[in-house]
């Protein structure tokens, strides 16, 4: 798709292992935009430190029409399109991811995050990044690879998670059938 025949000028890509999404035009990246504790965040092409452009629902397109007009005031100079390295790749996998601040608090949420990952037969594939930001897992039921959010993960009051998982995943039934853990809860 070119420019003229993309009214916003820009297109969003899919996010990578650290949910970060490429902003392109022409298919050069101009920058990546991410989610972190509720806001948006646009860092720049060939810069290190994101800045915060918007909020909500939308506040991913504020993010990626704020790289656009940084690309068209040439303060940009786009890149082709290269995935970050990822981290795993280097060994193994550390508990938290880099933004998050490691502390006993924050250690202690990710060990707790990722033994209901394991009990629900998800998988993480990259640091627990906090309840509210996307975490990049795997669905051990189908093989399904994408962002999910701790807090729509675990459950609420006692009660196991939803078991729709994500668009394409084995049924309701079937997940309840197979994952103990819907089966020892009193409330499902």
């Amino acid at each position: 798709m070119t420019n003229d025949d993309n009214p916003r000028g820009y297109r969003i890509g899919r996010a990578d292992h650290a949910c970060r999404y490429p902003v392109l035009v022409d298919e050069q990246q101009i920058g990546r935009i991410f989610r972190w504790h509720g806001g948006w965040l646009a860092i720049p092409a060939g810069a290190s430190e994101p800045t915060r452009q918007g909020d909500g629902r939308d506040g991913n397109q504020a993010a990626a029409r704020y790289l656009l007009a940084e690309y068209r005031a040439g303060r940009i100079t786009p890149q082709a399109d290269t995935p970050n390295p990822d981290p795993a790749a280097d060994g193994p996998m550390s508990l938290l991811q880099p933004r998050l601040r490691d502390t006993d608090r924050n250690r202690k949420a990710a060990r707790k995050a990722v033994a209901g990952l394991t009990a629900y037969r998800w998988a993480p594939l990259a640091g627990y990044p906090g309840a509210d930001n996307p975490w990049r897992v795997w669905c051990q039921l189908c093989g399904w690879e994408g962002n999910r959010y701790w807090s729509h993960l675990r459950g609420r009051n006692g009660n196991p998670p939803s078991p729709y998982r994500h668009p394409g995943c084995i049924g309701a039934d079937k997940v309840r059938a197979v994952i103990p853990a819907y089966a020892d809860s009193p409330n499902d």
